[in-house]
Order: C-alpha cells, then sequence, then structure tokens
C-alpha cells in the first residue's frame, strides 16, 4: 500500500492532465462549475485525489493529499478532510464578497474572516446506529473601509447567497451512490441511484501523476503550521475517534484574511478532536494558481466519506483491501438577477477490493454516508450564521 511519506512531492499540486479524457457528470441542474474527485486509500488513514474541473471545460486538475492525526491512529502528514471543507466554504464566501465590492467600487483596508465550523456524532457502529451531523457555520467577518455601514451591511449578507459552498449547508439533498465489489457492480436498493454513467476503477488517474511543467501555480498550496501534541486519556486524544460508541462534537476554527489583492490565506486548527493546524491557499482573482474554492469543497466531502469507511471498516473489523471512489459535484453561480446560488447532490461511486460479502460492503457504503459529517450536513439544512465588525466596531446586519 503506497504511504504520504513515500511520496517526494507538495501536499498539493497542479497536475499534468493534458492528455487525459476523463467522464463528465449529467448532473440535476445545469452546472456552470462540475468537479469530478477522485480519491483513492492509502496506508492506514492516508488518502490522495485527484480533483478534475469538468465545467467549464478546460478547467485545471489538482492533487491534494488528506491524513487524520492521533484521535484515529493517524501520522498527520497532511490535513485532516474537514480542514478542505472549512477552506472551501471560507474561500467561497470571501471570493463573493470581495467580487461584490469590487463591482461596487468599494475600497477596503483590509479583510479577514474567523470561522467556526462544527460537526456532531452520536451512536453505536456496531449497533449501526451512529450518525454524524452538521451544525451551521458561523463567519465572524472583519473589515477596515472608510465605506459606510449601510452600504456595507447588506453585500456582507449578499455573499452568503451568492455562494454555492454554503448553499452546500443551506439546502436539504439526497445523494446518489454506486458500488462495485471485486469488479462486480452491487446493487444498493436501500440508497438512491448514482445518476451518472458508471466509471471504470479510478485506479489509473494516481499512475504517473506529475505537477504541470508550465510552473503557473503557487508554490506552498497547502503546508502544515504547527503538529498537535499526541495526548492520551483526554477528550479527543490519541485512539479516542475509533471507539465503536460516540457522544462528541468536533470543532474547527479557520482564520482567513485578504493578501494583497490577489490571494486568500486561511489558517485552519483542529480544536477538537486534538489536531494540527495547516495553512491553504486560494487564488481571489478567480485564475488558476491555486484550486479554486469548490475544489477544496468536493474534495473535502470525499476525503471526509473515505475516513468513515476506513473507519467502520476498523471497528467492524472488515477485510478490506483497498477502497477508491469517484464523485461527482455541481454547482450553479448565481444569474444577472441576483438569485441565491446553488449546488446539486453529490453523486459517490464506491470501488472496493474485500474479502466480503455483497451485504457487508453495502453496509459500508450506508455507513459511511450514514457517519460522514459533510453528507450528514446535506441531509438537513444549516444556514450560516454571520456576524461582522467594520473598523473594529460591530456593525449590525440586516
Amino acid at each position: 500500500m503506497p504511504r504520504l511519506q513515500d511520496f517526494n512531492t507538495p501536499l498539493a499540486y497542479k497536475v499534468d492532465d493534458s492528455e487525459t479524457t476523463v467522464s463528465t457528470s449529467k448532473g440535476p441542474i445545469p452546472s456552470q462549475l462540475a468537479y469530478r474527485v477522485d480519491i483513492r486509500s492509502l496506508d492506514g488513514m492516508q488518502k490522495e485525489a485527484v480533483v478534475r474541473q469538468l465545467v467549464p471545460q478546460g478547467g485545471a486538475t489538482w492533487r491534494l493529499v488528506s491524513d487524520e492525526g492521533p484521535y484515529l491512529n493517524g501520522t498527520d502528514l497532511a490535513p485532516f478532510p474537514l480542514a478542505f471543507f472549512a477552506a472551501g466554504l471560507q474561500f467561497c464566501y470571501m471570493s463573493q464578497l470581495v467580487e461584490l465590492l469590487r463591482t461596487n467600487k468599494i475600497n477596503i483596508h483590509s479583510l479577514a474572516v474567523d470561522q467556526d465550523t462544527k460537526y456532531t456524532m452520536t451512536g453505536s457502529a456496531l449497533r449501526g446506529d451512529m450518525i454524524g451531523e452538521g451544525v451551521p457555520a458561523e463567519l465572524n467577518v472583519k473589515l477596515e473601509s472608510d465605506a459606510s455601514p449601510e452600504i456595507l451591511a447588506p453585500l456582507i449578507m449578499k455573499a452568503s447567497d451568492l455562494s454555492p459552498a454554503h448553499a452546500v449547508m443551506r439546502d436539504l439533498f439526497t445523494n446518489t451512490f454506486a458500488l462495485q465489489l471485486n469488479g462486480n457492480q452491487v446493487s444498493l436498493s436501500d440508497m438512491a441511484p448514482s445518476p451518472n454513467d458508471l466509471v471504470v476503477k479510478p485506479q489509473e488517474s494516481f499512475h504517473n501523476l506529475q505537477p504541470a511543467t508550465n510552473n503557473n501555480f503557487r508554490e506552498n498550496l497547502v503546508t502544515k503550521i504547527k503538529t498537535a501534541e499526541v495526548k492520551h486519556g483526554v477528550t479527543g486524544g490519541a485512539g479516542s475517534s475509533l471507539q465503536a460508541e460516540q457522544k462528541r462534537t468536533l470543532h474547527i476554527h479557520s482564520e482567513a484574511r485578504l493578501v494583497g489583492n490577489d490571494l486568500f490565506e486561511t489558517d485552519i486548527h483542529l480544536f477538537q478532536p486534538l489536531g494540527s493546524s495547516f495553512r491553504f491557499l486560494c487564488d481571489a482573482a478567480g485564475g488558476t494558481t491555486t484550486p479554486g474554492p469548490l475544489a477544496y469543497l468536493s474534495a473535502g466531502v470525499g476525503f471526509c466519506y473515505m475516513t468513515q469507511l476506513g473507519r467502520y471498516a476498523h471497528i467492524t473489523k472488515q477485510n478490506v483491501r483497498s477502497t477508491q471512489i469517484v464523485q461527482f459535484n455541481d454547482y450553479l453561480q448565481p444569474g444577472p438577477n441576483g438569485t441565491s446560488a446553488e449546488a446539486g447532490p453529490t453523486d459517490t461511486q464506491v470501488f472496493m477490493d474485500a474479502e466480503e460479502t455483497d451485504e457487508s460492503a453495502k453496509r459500508s457504503v450506508r455507513m459511511g454516508e450514514q457517519t460522514c459529517f459533510l453528507h450528514g450536513s446535506m441531509r438537513e439544512t444549516y444556514p450560516t450564521i454571520i456576524r461582522a465588525t467594520l473598523n473594529s466596531e460591530i456593525l449590525p446586519l440586516p
């Protein structure tokens, strides 16, 4: 099984994908932005993803990796899955806000956004009633500007409505699934079926991955900035997330800022369970020098689901040799009439190599969805809570 420590590559880079042809999504909404995310399991809790922008055609392809910290006995070499989702959520909001400010010719001296995302997990994996659920994200927008509060306040609220990432939390979705076990298709009678053509096993996506040769992407796209101390016998400590019985709340805190005119960066801290901190970069100008907000967001959903598959296999002692998924995500940007942005259901095709029965594999796919915090966030409505300050004074919002 490949290991992250054997790769001599950065945690994120742009892929030379010029000669690759892949399936495109036929999602339920007329997407203006569509992504295909191929993810394979590596050693332990490590995962590797190739994120392709399918719509518009010719979009960039990115290689990202994820790991888990001591709480899941991971090697802690790459960001945890929920960090990618937090980065995407934060960057998507900031991108919309900056565009609104520039469209309205509003000059700002600084922009920072603090974000708290929380999730809950309760129940027993062995009984089959364990469930992961979402909590509304909280944003604290901090602006310094000479513009009036009356002009800025409605724009701060509108940016959330125009963010497809926040539509993922705000709206209800019935996500879809397909399963292949040892190369054979298995019907998932108790889950909504995939609307997309079944793809071949995605392993070829990971062969001979090479960074783009034209060097037109930023270095240090994703970096670790603080390593968590390994603690035993405390809440959120080493191995705590592998327990078969769970009743806990996860808490991720993110601090983002606009750097110059063309770059966002966010520092993402895992407060509970006890995890490390990572920095992510995103191109504020909407270019191709970094993954876009929705590329990060889509990868986060896939990484989180893969963690739950691996965690369930560990708890139930399944004999799983490898797991891969292909995930399709569709997003609709707001139209000229200012309507809210939309997102489509997440479609996930699961490929398992395992010495398990069809029923065991089907149960894994179902429990993966049931315990995934991000799929859980899409089963209910969690509209974002926004607060703001202008020049360090509380800004009343409509």
